[in-house]
């Protein structure tokens, strides 16, 4: 039994299409499958909790979860999971960023990656991160759900400042919408991102890496990503090296760079090139907590909940099955 949760609204109605592409091929194949469709922000939540309660399941017999959605949509379906291993995930991404799939190149076609789906014997286990909100505001963002966590999941990336601030304007963009219709969602990102630039403001952070007691101490600074994956923010590769099976958190931290040179910066990370730019570093640890001097917007795979200027990521090694990859050779 499979049980499927689309996200219709995704990259602008995508996510429906894409399901009824897929919904003729899991009768013609007479696969026994049960479908939610979410209706707002938080909802997939509610629905994998609901499902993870009432669906009896085992680690050596998982309930089956195919999530047709965005990163986001990924990113809620992990907050709903009371147990990881007694749950497979098969993911088909229909949202407008989708690095995690761009990480693990998958297929184009969804068809292809229902088919990988069905016929997978032996899920794989993939990195997750952790984020644990130590300090919060009430100052909540425009797209938060009624399930306000203060220790949420991530899949991709966990970002603090200018991605999460990106996000967060993004996220409740009509704009978006109008342009994801006709194929230009990203230049919603690329205004956004602009505007934010102009508005950020100095903010100072404390990193500690692992259990050090000693801070990298960053005067100024831009953004700090803890990342599972490689890509973020749509096809940003602002960690070429992280590995989605070793345990360990690749860290992107943009510092004390000026704002005209960060317009020279921004587009060398789609290549991974951007670190030959002093002021622009990489850390690895399986903890980071940062402290920042101000409450700044959290991302969790591009969704945005609340500010914090005190939090600490985690990676944890191999804790999610995926039944859907199509991993490179």
């Amino acid at each position: 039994m499979y049980y499927i949760i689309v996200n219709p609204a995704s990259k602008s109605g995508r996510g429906a299409k894409i399901y009824a592409r897929i919904e003729p091929v899991l009768k013609e194949k007479a696969v026994s499958y049960e479908v939610f469709f979410s209706e707002r922000a938080g909802h997939v939540i509610t629905i994998t909790k609901e499902l993870c309660s009432r669906v009896p399941c085992s680690p050596e017999d998982p309930l089956k979860l195919i999530v047709l959605g965005g990163d986001g949509t990924l990113n809620e379906t992990l907050q709903g999971i009371s147990d990881f291993s007694c749950v497979a995930i098969g993911y088909i991404p229909t949202g407008s960023s989708n690095d995690m799939a761009r990480d693990l190149h998958l297929p184009k076609d969804p068809v292809e990656i229902l088919t990988n789906i069905l016929s997978c014997k032996k899920p794989q286990c993939l990195d997750m991160g952790q984020v644990v909100y130590e300090n919060t505001t009430s100052q909540l963002s425009r797209h938060h759900s009624s399930e306000l966590l203060t220790v949420r999941y991530f899949a991709v990336s966990c970002g603090i400042g200018f991605d999460a601030a990106v996000c967060e304007e993004a996220l409740a963009s009509r704009f978006k919408n109008i342009l994801n219709k006709i194929g230009l969602g990203k230049l919603t990102y690329l205004t956004i991102a602009l505007k934010q630039l102009i508005a950020a403001r100095k903010v100072s952070c404390d990193m500690y890496l692992d259990d050090s007691d000693t801070p990298i101490r960053l005067n100024r600074f831009l953004f700090v990503a803890g990342m599972v994956h490689q890509y973020e923010g749509g096809g940003f590769k602002f960690c070429p090296g992280a590995n989605y099976h070793d345990g360990v958190l690749d860290i992107c931290v943009a510092g004390d760079i000026p704002k005209p040179k960060i317009l020279i910066v921004l587009p060398t990370a789609f290549q991974g090139k951007h670190y030959r730019f002093h002021g622009v570093d990489k850390y690895t640890a399986r903890k980071l907590r940062l402290v920042t001097s101000a409450p700044l917007w959290v991302h969790t795979d591009g969704e945005v909940s609340m500010k914090s200027s005190s939090i600490t990521l985690t990676c944890g090694q191999n804790t999610v099955s995926y039944t859907h990859l199509t991993l490179p050779t």
